[in-house]
This record gives structure tokens, C-alpha cells and sequence, in this order.
């Protein structure tokens, strides 16, 4: 069978966060629906997984939240799963910090967030009182990590597995300020695809999602296998007890309790318009066609009695001659 090839544009550099689109490359699944996937890393000092797919340049991509503000703005993107159930962000403090709760961070001097991927951070410090205006945004020439090391700023934007891991290493005492337990749930990597993909080839699409959530699936359930093939085929530049702390840590993100996986509700997406300050009735307009739903393309259905009926009306047209040319 001829393979398809699509590409999956990936919001960040190969690690255990991708897992799942690994094991289905890996374990053929992908090959069995009939799709050749080139699976492509961000590039780090830019991560853009928006353009590619808004141009056609890639058909499937992995982004935050933010892609209901980008549906809002005008392009046709469709969410089609949510991988991370909870945002991976948050802020990062020392644990001889005076900040414990959004509400400490009066006068504080904090990274500059992205506005793409994490701005629950933002939105969780307005919503605790914090007047962002007047925080103190960090400019300086030397990397964040090494300037919070040095007491050069109070709080920086972190990726939940990344640089808390490389603390712990060192053996520095942190802690983290997470938007979820603050009340702010909003999804994190979500799959999606553009209208237009969807309406071309809309059996592709749900090929390459079906095949992805069964890659993650497999991912969750053998978790040291899909380690072991994202380090040696995919991270090699990580170790395999970073990549074990990563996916430790995401597994409560991808598989909470009471939750499939991928899940997705408009219900949830409502209270992320409310976060991102997208009005109501601007959700109203956009979320028709926001979150993927298969059709099956229009096709002649019988069912089982129309089939029989036609067959038994085949049958009976000899009879009916037979009966009548024998009375003649």
C-alpha cells in the first residue's frame, strides 16, 4: 500500500514530552494506516509550530493553549487532542524565597514570559491581585537559569521537567508555583491540523490521530521501552534518568484519574477563553469546527435490509417470468 506523507511539527527539541508519536513511528503504527511521518523537533531559539501548519508546510502540530487565541485571531486551526491534560509552566522560586502563593510576587523581579506558550503565568498573578505592570522584567545578558542562581531575579518561567530537574541535580533547593493549583487548568500540547487539511483529507486525519493516541497509549503502558527508543533513536543528547524524571513527572499530566487520554471539553475551552480574556461571545463565533470531531465522507450506506430485500427481489424476477410465460 502506497504510504501518505504528512509531517508533525513538534513545539520543542526531541524528549520524552513527544513519547508517544515516537512508539507510533516506532511501532509501525503509523505504517499501518498507511502514513509515512516525518516528525520534526522545534527549533529552539524559535519555536513556531503555528506557521508551518498555517502554511501547509507541515499538515499536524503540537502547541498550548494559545491555539484558541490564534482560532480567535483568524486561523483555522483544529484542536484535536490534548495530551497534556494540565499546563506544564510554572513559575520557579528558591526555598529561601519570601514567595509561596501568586500573591507574594508584589515587587518581584520575574523572566519574561512567553505570550505564545505560558501566559496562565501571567494570568494567574492578575488574577491573585498582582498588578504585572510594575513587576520587574529581566533583561540581563547572562542566561535566566544562571542569573536566578545568582539572586539576580526572584522567579523564572520554567518547563515543569527541565530545569527543576537540573536544580535537583545540582542539589538546589526550589520550589514551584503551578498554575493548576491555583484553580487555572488549561490543556498543554495540543495536536492539531488546519481546516483545510481536514476538509481535503479528512480519512488521513483521522488515521494519523487514531494511530497517535495509540502510540501514546503504548508510550503510558511501557513506559521504560518508549524511555529507552526516545533516547537512542530520538534524545541522545539526554540521559535516560533525565528522560525517567520527565516522564515520572508527565505521566500525572497525560493520565489523570476520571480522564482519557487526549480528552478534551468545550466546557474547558470556554474557561480558557475567560482566562486568556477572550469575550464570550467571541468564543461563540470560533468554536464551531474548533475541536476535531471525524465525519465519514458521504457515501452510498445500505443496510442489511435494504441489501436482502434486493436480493431477494434479483431472485424472484426469474419466478415471476416463469410464472407468467407458463400460463401463456
Amino acid at each position: 500500500m502506497a504510504q501518505e506523507s504528512v509531517t508533525l511539527q513538534l513545539k520543542w527539541t526531541h524528549q520524552f514530552q513527544f513519547a508517544g508519536y515516537y512508539m507510533a513511528q516506532q511501532k509501525g503504527y503509523y505504517k499501518d494506516a498507511g502514513l509515512d511521518v516525518t516528525i520534526r523537533e522545534a527549533n529552539p531559539k524559535m519555536p513556531d509550530t503555528f506557521t508551518p501548519v498555517a502554511s501547509g508546510e507541515a499538515q499536524f502540530g503540537v502547541a498550548h493553549s494559545g491555539i484558541l487565541q490564534q482560532r480567535v485571531n483568524g486561523q483555522p486551526f483544529v484542536a484535536m487532542a490534548a495530551i497534556l491534560q494540565f499546563s506544564p509552566y510554572c513559575w520557579m522560586v528558591k526555598d529561601s524565597s519570601d514567595i509561596f502563593h501568586p500573591r507574594d510576587f508584589t515587587a518581584k523581579r520575574i523572566t519574561e514570559v512567553s505570550k505564545k506558550d505560558s501566559t496562565e503565568l501571567l494570568v494567574m498573578l492578575k488574577r491573585s491581585g498582582i498588578d504585572i505592570a510594575t513587576l520587574e522584567v529581566y533583561e540581563g545578558d547572562e542566561p535566566a537559569l544562571q542569573a536566578w542562581q545568582e539572586n539576580k531575579l526572584d522567579a523564572m518561567q520554567v518547563y515543569v521537567t527541565t530545569q527543576p530537574y537540573f536544580m535537583t541535580q545540582q542539589g538546589v533547593s526550589h520550589r514551584l508555583i503551578c498554575p493548576q493549583r491555583y484553580g487555572m487548568d488549561v490543556y498543554g500540547d495540543v495536536l492539531f491540523t488546519s481546516e483545510s487539511m481536514l476538509k481535503k483529507h479528512p480519512q488521513t486525519v483521522e488515521k494519523f490521530y487514531q494511530a497517535s493516541l495509540k502510540g501514546w497509549r503504548y508510550a503510558m503502558m511501557n513506559m521504560d521501552e518508549a524511555i529507552a527508543i526516545t533516547q537512542q533513536v530520538y534524545a541522545p543528547n539526554k540521559s535516560f534518568h533525565q528522560l525517567a524524571y520527565e516522564a515520572e513527572v508527565l505521566k500525572d499530566y497525560i493520565m489523570p484519574p476520571t480522564t482519557h487520554l487526549g480528552n478534551m471539553s468545550m466546557a474547558k475551552w470556554r474557561l480558557i477563553a475567560d482566562y486568556y480574556g477572550i469575550k464570550q461571545t467571541q468564543f461563540d463565533e470560533h468554536k464551531a469546527g474548533f475541536v476535531y470531531k471525524y465525519q465519514e465522507p458521504e457515501r452510498l450506506q445500505l443496510s442489511w435490509m435494504l441489501i436482502a430485500a434486493f436480493i431477494v427481489s434479483i431472485i424472484s424476477i426469474p419466478l415471476y417470468l416463469r410464472l407468467i410465460l407458463g400460463k401463456k
